[in-house]
């Protein structure tokens, strides 16, 4: 498999990938954070002002090209940002729930983290719906899933709440309902929830690999290891996997993750091009004994061309 599996070619800061099957174009689309790696400017600016972008691929996913950034997201003047989209498609319509913050600052701290909510027929022409009120004014990394009794369930990341794991449920994708927190062991960011080999997942980045938990309910988490945190050996793989999200198809588990290949440590102060600069990662899932597996280095053909998913 090709690694990396994508770089954005105009700002090369590709993180938080949404991986998606794009029903009217009948290929699939990666949506991502589009970090600006390549932009002069003070402290973290690079980081906000963010559009998102858009690559998308017809061969199931071997190989990708970049197609450009989503317009029409804006709800007010000016260069804001726009960070970790999560994209699901219920009854025909795509829903977008995605993080916004105003402006383009150059500080992570003194600004709200703002959970916005959008839909498409098609992926390319958005309707802002609302903002969703959640248990904080900064939260981030929205993910979706269904539990058993049909509710949708919003897992995220509430900053001014330790960085914990929190939850919110809705019966519509419209009108949600804070539970509370779910994941409150230790700092974190970027859940994501997936169903395979008949148990819920939900993976974490702990900013040292991805934490593993394990459900049957999708509501009673337990422990379940960790994966994406040793060097893998491929081209830009290197070093820790960050904010990931997964595709299941059938029997297969894909991983779709982000890294920084030239960053020495995880907290450097991303000075320079080569600190800032992201690559999208794709590696194969497997459930041995009841855990979790990532062999990042294993070799395999992504392939995403059966069961496409109906919405």
């Amino acid at each position: 498999m090709n690694a990396p599996l994508f770089r954005d070619p105009v700002y090369d800061g590709a993180a938080d990938p949404v991986v998606i099957w794009n029903h009217q174009a009948q290929e699939w689309w990666m949506i991502y954070t589009n970090r600006r790696a390549t932009a002069e400017g003070p402290k973290f600016a690079w980081v906000h002002g963010t559009d998102l972008g858009v690559a998308s691929s017809s061969d199931g996913g071997r190989n990708w090209v970049y197609r450009g950034t989503l317009s029409g997201l804006d709800i007010e003047w000016g260069r804001n940002t726009f960070w970790a989209p999560e994209i699901i498609c219920e009854a025909g319509t795509y829903h977008m729930y995605v993080s916004y913050i105003q402006g383009v600052p150059y500080d992570w701290d003194g600004h709200k983290r703002r959970m916005l909510h959008y839909t498409s027929p098609d992926l390319l022409q958005w309707t802002f719906q609302s903002e969703i009120r959640l248990s904080s004014e900064r939260v981030i990394d929205a993910c979706i899933h269904k539990l058993p009794d049909g509710r949708f369930r919003m897992w995220y990341k509430d900053e001014d709440n330790q960085s914990h794991t929190y939850a919110a449920d809705s019966d519509d994708l419209y009108e949600w309902s804070v539970v509370g927190p779910i994941i409150t062991s230790h700092p974190h960011e970027g859940p994501n929830v997936f169903e395979f080999k008949g148990s819920y997942w939900m993976i974490i980045d702990e900013w040292r690999g991805q934490g593993v938990y394990r459900s049957q309910d999708g509501e009673k988490w337990e422990r379940n290891g960790s994966i994406l945190s040793e060097a893998g050996t491929r081209e830009d793989d290197r070093t820790i996997g960050l904010h990931a999200d997964v595709v299941v198809q059938g029997d297969n588990a894909y991983i779709f993750y982000f890294t920084h290949p030239d960053r020495v440590h995880h907290n450097d102060q991303s000075r320079t091009y080569a600190d800032r600069r992201s690559s999208i990662q794709v590696a194969q899932l497997e459930v041995r004994y009841g855990v979790l597996q990532c062999d990042r280095n294993q070799s395999f053909e992504l392939d995403l061309t059966q069961n496409f998913p109906v919405g």
